[in-house]
This record gives C-alpha cells, structure tokens and sequence, in this order.
C-alpha cells in the first residue's frame, strides 16, 4: 500500500470519478429507499475513500466487522462489483443487513455470518486482503482484536477503523485510543478525513469534490471519524 495521504486519495477521487458519481447516486437512492429500516453511519468521505481504496487495490477477500443496517456493506459490495471480482465476508450479532442489502449486490460474492467475531474466528477467510472493523467501539473489544484477530492479517493490507475521531483526540479506555496507541508502539502512522483531527486534509478533499462536481452530499454526516492504515507489525 502506497503512501496514503491527500495527495493520493484525491488522485483516486480523479482515477475513478465517474463510477464513484454512479455508486453515489445509487447509495443516495438506496438511502432514500430504506430510511424506515435504515440508520447510514459512514459520512459521505470515509465511505467514498473506502469504495476508492478497493477500486485502487482490487482486494480478492474484504472482511467487514459490524454491518448495522447495511450502509458500509453496500459501499464494499458496489465496489467489488465495479471490480468485477472480489468477495465479501461480513460479520454483525445482528442479523438487520441481510433485508437492507440489494440482491444484485450480493449474489456470489457476499457471505454473512450472525454472531460475534470472538466466537467465529474459525469463519474467517483465509488471507484477509482488506479488514473493515465498525463493530462495539470500546477499549476491551479493540484488545480482543489487536491481538486475536490483526495477527492473522498479513503487512501491508489495508485496513480501516470507523469512530475513532470525532473530537480532536480519541476518548480515553475506547477502541480508538487503543488502536491509535497499538499503532504508535509501531511507530505506524494513519490517515483520516476527520473534521475534527485533520481540518486541513478535510477542506482539501472537499474542494478537490467541488472542482470533480461531486460535492452535493450523499447523506448529511459530516464527521468523518475513520482512521486508514496499512497493517503494520
């Protein structure tokens, strides 16, 4: 995974603007569809460099930890379809997304399993290419997975945490202040659209939308919170 920065994810804004005009249009629409059964959590950034990153690197298994109602779900699936190639592994201890998630999106190459990923370990796909963790946001849970699951992830894959910022710092005794200092251990770096954490990077990408003509929102989120990185050991 290259060097992630504004420069490169605007880059891919550039490389895959029109299929990433398509897929927005078809969330804003899914969206409007399913607002009775439906709460979307990704904002409009994180979910389009999250569709861009699996553009960009064609992962052939993505695993997704925490799908709710199937709004981060839809963004993974539209771009292995764009893809052409690809599959899903989505884990939730709820079951909500299988009535939310299109049929065309998911046939043959979506799996869901219900329950929770401690107890599941054994449905994980062998070589994970990209992990999408937006499951329980505490500290115990991120230690469960920092050493449980990370580990069966190989170097280098792409990975992304969602809630980890919505102020300028992590919360103490969360999952995000446990994942930010893991990585700092490692003297590994992040990436985030964070309003909050990164105003800068996040005025940049929004005037690089405006200048693509797609900066009309796909839904009103404007937080950003997700941290991007590629695993380290």
């Amino acid at each position: 995974m290259r060097g992630f920065d504004a420069e490169s994810v605007i880059e891919l804004y550039q490389k895959y603007r029109d299929p990433l005009a398509r897929v927005r249009d078809d969330q804003r629409e899914f969206c409007r569809a399913n607002q009775a059964t439906m709460t979307p959590q990704l904002d409009d950034l994180e979910a389009e460099i999250t569709y861009l990153l699996l553009r960009e690197y064609r992962p052939a298994t993505v695993v997704e930890i925490g799908t709710f109602h199937g709004w981060s779900t839809t963004w993974l699936l539209s771009a292995l379809r764009d893809n052409g190639t690809g599959s899903l592994y989505s884990f939730d201890i709820k079951d909500n997304v299988v009535a939310n998630v299109p049929d065309e999106l998911a046939e043959e190459r979506w799996t869901f399993t219900k329950g929770d990923i401690r107890h599941n370990l054994d449905a994980l796909p062998e070589g994970v290419d990209h992990l999408f963790l937006d499951a329980a946001h505490n500290g115990w849970f991120a230690r469960w997975y920092l050493t449980h699951l990370f580990p069966k992830v190989a170097e280098g894959t792409p990975v992304s945490v969602h809630d980890v910022f919505h102020g300028r710092r992590a919360l103490p005794f969360t999952e995000g202040a446990a994942v930010l200092g893991w990585l700092a251990r490692r003297g590994a770096g992040y990436f985030t659209a964070s309003a909050a954490k990164d105003p800068t990077v996040h005025r940049e990408l929004l005037l690089a939308k405006e200048r693509l003509e797609l900066a009309d929102p796909v839904r009103s989120g404007r937080r950003n919170p997700m941290i991007f990185f590629p695993m380290p050991r």
